[in-house]
């Protein structure tokens, strides 16, 4: 008993008996508490599913088919991420007109912001593919304009003009105007290829190098950019501006044509 004692009154044993405590605490916040967040996590991840299901039903699913898994109207939407839907779906592009033409245009959006991340997690939700890109990745922070310029020219440029303006393809198709379009949007067109643009994943464009196309296109479509050659043609290029020297040009030679012609009439007459 004295040795029971002693060891009680130790300097050292109301130390164990604290740590002792703090690690039954520990281990019991450990054990319950991360169980309660993931729980109510897993509810409202559920709950968004369960609700863009909801939305994908009325909206999508005649076109797309149920579970995604697509028709004779429209491909499968399973694997294509939730970058694609905040996409299609944001600019309108999504759901598409009943009469279909060479290429779906964008039109005005019929979906709030919180509907299209319904719709998005619930796509996400049937198989992996790009997600959506958030304000760090296609910010204007830390990004080379020199650089993405360089990138669009090279990568880009063959079918939206070295500037962004548009252009057109084939069959009637054609590459949109980049100008005012949400840089949001630009970079998950890069990840996810709609329609008739090729996809641009981190293997092939870096997140760092979409960033820096992006900032290219904002510096180049700015209202305070001065066009250095004077009027800029809509910035198409050498086509439009030999066009513009072709038709004003033979039309001044001609006009100067005709009035010489008229004179030498004149002075034979008198």
């Amino acid at each position: 008993m004295k040795k029971l004692s002693a060891r009680r009154r130790h300097p050292m044993a109301a130390v164990v008996v604290l740590l002792i405590a703090l690690a039954a605490i520990g281990g019991l916040y450990g054990t319950l508490a991360p169980a309660g967040k993931a729980n109510a996590d897993e509810t409202a991840q559920s709950l968004t599913i369960t609700e863009g299901q909801r939305l994908y039903s009325v909206g999508c699913a005649s076109c797309h088919g149920t579970g995604g898994k697509g028709s004779s109207d429209g491909p499968s939407l399973v694997g294509v991420g939730a970058a694609a839907v905040d996409f299609q779906v944001a600019t309108g592009r999504m759901p598409a007109a009943t009469s279909q033409g060479a290429q779906i245009p964008k039109k005005k959006n019929i979906y709030s912001q919180a509907q299209i991340d319904q719709l998005a997690t619930y796509i996400a939700s049937l198989g992996a593919g790009p997600s959506v890109p958030t304000d760090e990745q296609y910010g204007p922070n830390g990004a080379d304009i020199a650089k993405g310029g360089e990138l669009f020219r090279t990568n880009c440029a063959q079918c939206h003009n070295f500037t962004g303006k548009g252009g057109a393809l084939t069959h009637g198709k054609f590459a949109p105007d980049l100008e005012g379009v949400d840089p949001k949007h630009i970079y998950e067109a890069m990840q996810t290829g709609p329609q008739n643009m090729p996809s641009f994943p981190d293997t092939t464009l870096s997140e760092k190098n979409k960033k820096d196309i992006i900032a290219y296109l904002d510096a180049v479509n700015s209202e305070d950019t001065v066009e250095p050659g004077g009027l800029g043609l809509g910035g198409l290029g050498p086509v439009s501006e030999g066009l513009f020297s072709w038709i004003f040009g033979l039309g001044a030679l001609i006009a100067v044509a005709v009035w010489v012609a008229a004179r030498t009439a004149k002075a034979k007459k008198s």
